[in-house]
């Protein structure tokens, strides 16, 4: 699972209003050379979403906006491979620990940080990344928390992309200019595939 985030090295986020929009979705992105999504619950549409994803062999499904243990599980029954929250619940991350489920929990702080090293955890999600010093904070991060790598999502678009997977603490990048939800209720799959080509273009020679 870490090595295909990291050789991916951008995660699409993805808010689907439409169950029926997921397939059209996954071809887009794997048309780009973007075989992945993080699903977020913010829709009513989520589970539904990765239900209708969950049989596709070729691409990386993930849950996020995950907030809470039941719909943590709920994800997984759904057929989502590994779990991402906004923040740090300890109730949730420790759920998905005893199951063998992959989570990234949302960190900001080097609080955040103890907790998610007690929990066992060396890659975290780092949320929202610009709000909170991206790049800057990043770097600070390094030193004190060296074995850990981070995911930063929130404020990341296709400018500052390569100022953050140039640092070698970054696994990856979560992102959703290319999936924009205006794009995806138009049902403008071209252009989520151009944007995603770009995307994936750009990172290539990281």
């Amino acid at each position: 699972m870490i090595s295909r985030l990291q050789s991916l090295k951008l995660i699409p986020v993805v808010a689907l209003e439409a169950a029926a929009d997921a397939e059209p979705l996954a071809g887009a992105l794997c048309e780009a050379g973007l075989p992945c999504a993080e699903i977020t619950l913010r829709t009513e549409a989520g589970l539904d979403s990765i239900r209708a994803l969950s049989n596709r062999n070729d691409f990386l499904l993930g849950a996020g906006s995950v907030h809470s243990v039941e719909q943590a599980q709920a994800s997984v029954e759904a057929g989502a491979q590994f779990i991402v929250t906004p923040g740090f619940n300890p109730r949730t991350v420790a759920w998905c620990v005893e199951n063998n489920v992959p989570i990234f929990p949302g960190i900001a702080t080097p609080t955040d940080l103890e907790l998610a090293l007690e929990h066992g955890l060396n890659v975290v999600k780092f949320y929202p990344a610009e709000a909170f010093g991206g790049v800057r904070t990043l770097k600070a991060f390094s030193g004190p928390y060296g074995e850990v790598s981070f995911i930063p999502t929130g404020g990341i678009n296709a400018r500052n992309l390569v100022d953050y997977l140039q640092l070698p603490n970054v696994l990856a990048c979560g992102g959703s200019w290319m999936v924009n939800p205006k794009l995806l209720r138009e049902g403008r799959w071209s252009e989520v595939t151009r944007l995603t080509a770009e995307a994936v273009k750009s990172v290539s020679f990281q």
